[in-house]
């Protein structure tokens, strides 16, 4: 009898099936004065174009745009379940007094694989950007901060990563997983921040009810068969970071 092939894993499937939009659907590269002024703004440019967040806004939506803006020919954009949105924090330069969260950007939000793939072949890897700086995806209305609604009783699982290449693939394979809504636990995810520093990246997924053992458990063995990673991961509260500075993980896989 021919041997049957086993299905796809439903994660699996997701990667595949975005990776495939990805390489057959339209694809575009910005005019080079655009695509250099954008990088600048998010890959350590001058602290004028950091600093001056309209600039920022305006050519990150160029970058979208272009994934929307096609010709008759071009088949629909593909919808995502729900709407995402990139953020970034440059932390590399700050500024005397500046509170937490004040370099915090809002880049753009977008809801088709189309615009994804374009975002994130333009900027939003993390080898491109500069050392103390974080790139985050979270869910259209949720900002990356514990005094958020949907994050205050919340916490993280956290994965270091010792080399660029790894941290870059570990993003990549997160952010399939959550806009091809690959977790049970979809709604309990806030998002995903890219850690870029000096000594060792470091990768962390947001979640909103951190009392929930047994729902965090899932979900953390779900990334990490995600992130194809060995190593042990740890989670802890938002709670517990808020009060000190060094802080043991609650839960771990």
């Amino acid at each position: 009898p021919r041997h049957q092939r086993k299905p796809l894993p439903k994660t699996k499937f997701c990667i595949v099936r975005l990776i495939f939009l990805s390489q057959h659907s339209f694809r575009t590269s910005l005019r080079p004065n655009k695509t250099h002024r954008l990088q600048d703004c998010f890959c350590g440019g001058t602290d004028e174009s950091m600093a001056t967040s309209d600039v920022t806004a305006t050519e990150v939506s160029a970058a979208a745009a272009a994934a929307t803006d096609a010709p008759a020919e071009k088949p629909q954009p593909h919808q995502l379940e729900r709407k995402w949105t990139f953020w970034f924090d440059n932390q590399s330069k700050p500024k005397q007094g500046a509170a937490w969260g004040s370099s915090l950007r809002q880049a753009y939000t977008f809801d088709t694989v189309e615009e994804f793939w374009c975002l994130y072949d333009q900027i939003f890897r993390p080898s491109k950007v500069t050392v103390n700086a974080d790139f985050h995806l979270f869910r259209a209305g949720v900002e990356p901060k514990w005094e958020d609604p949907e994050c205050a009783n919340g916490g993280k699982w956290s994965v270091a990563c010792g080399r660029k290449p790894l941290l870059d693939t570990m993003w990549l394979e997160t952010l399939m997983a959550l806009i091809g809504e690959q977790f049970d636990e979809s709604e309990e995810i806030c998002g995903v921040v890219a850690s870029v520093r000096q000594r060792q990246d470091k990768l962390a997924l947001w979640t909103k009810t951190a009392a929930n053992e047994s729902v965090q458990m899932g979900i953390g063995r779900k990334w990490k068969d995600i992130i194809d990673t060995t190593d042990k991961i740890t989670y802890s509260f938002h709670d517990d970071s808020r009060k000190e500075r060094s802080v043991k993980g609650r839960y771990s896989v």
